[in-house]
């Protein structure tokens, strides 16, 4: 899988991330200090973030893994790309309806808690903490890039990949901590607008991939 998709899903879906992401890099402990002690700090936020990311795709790797050497790699990357697709088609109401079924909704509130928890401290091991928390949040990029991850067939190529995918959220991220009036609600509405589009033309790239990048797809 090239790595560039994984760039450009995190640069994109970061934006739409800034919805559910962008009120605890905003609340950030640390916001009376030093310019260079504020960008360190936000840094490291995110740098947390990028380690759940690289770890749950280390995770995927290793189901990839299997899934490859049992041969289906091809035939998982249509499946992925159909199911991203069917996503987009699908209403949302029917996932947080299946998300409350398999108890998805405790843990989200379960992950605010720790991290409610994270402000009431202070130093640079708190940002981190409060990084790698947030990674565990649901997010429906997330997801996507977690299905590019799958169809690297490697542990060490799951990991790359959502390293890669990190780093593509890293510039709107940071823009955001920082500087949020960057981000006007009407600029956020349109780029919204074109995720979906972003989604769509993943998912037919997985299917390609599956198809016609090394042969026909095993099932």
């Amino acid at each position: 899988m090239e790595i560039w998709t994984a760039l450009a899903i995190g640069f994109f879906g970061s934006f739409h991330c800034i919805g559910m992401c962008g009120p605890i890099a905003l609340a950030l402990p640390g916001s009376g200090e030093s310019t260079f002690k504020l960008i360190t700090g936000r840094a490291l936020y995110n740098f947390g973030r990028v380690v759940t990311y690289a770890f749950l795709g280390a995770i995927f790797g290793v189901i990839g893994h299997s899934i490859a050497l049992a041969g289906f790699q091809k035939g998982l990357s249509v499946v992925l790309g159909i199911a991203i697709i069917g996503s987009v088609v699908i209403k949302s109401s029917y996932f947080n309806t299946l998300k409350s079924k398999i108890g998805a909704n405790s843990f989200y509130d379960y992950l605010k808690k720790l991290i409610g928890n994270q402000f009431k401290k202070r130093g640079l091991i708190t940002l981190v903490t409060i990084g790698i928390l947030n990674g565990l949040l649901p997010c429906g990029f997330v997801y996507i890039g977690l299905a590019g991850s799958l169809t690297t067939g490697t542990i060490s190529g799951g990991m790359l990949y959502m390293i890669f995918f990190g780093l593509g959220t890293f510039p709107a991220m940071m823009a955001m901590s920082l500087a949020p009036g960057l981000f006007s609600i009407s600029l956020r509405r349109r780029i919204n607008k074109a995720i979906p589009v972003l989604a769509v033309i993943f998912g037919i790239y997985l299917i390609y991939r599956g198809f016609f990048m090394g042969g026909m797809a095993h099932f």
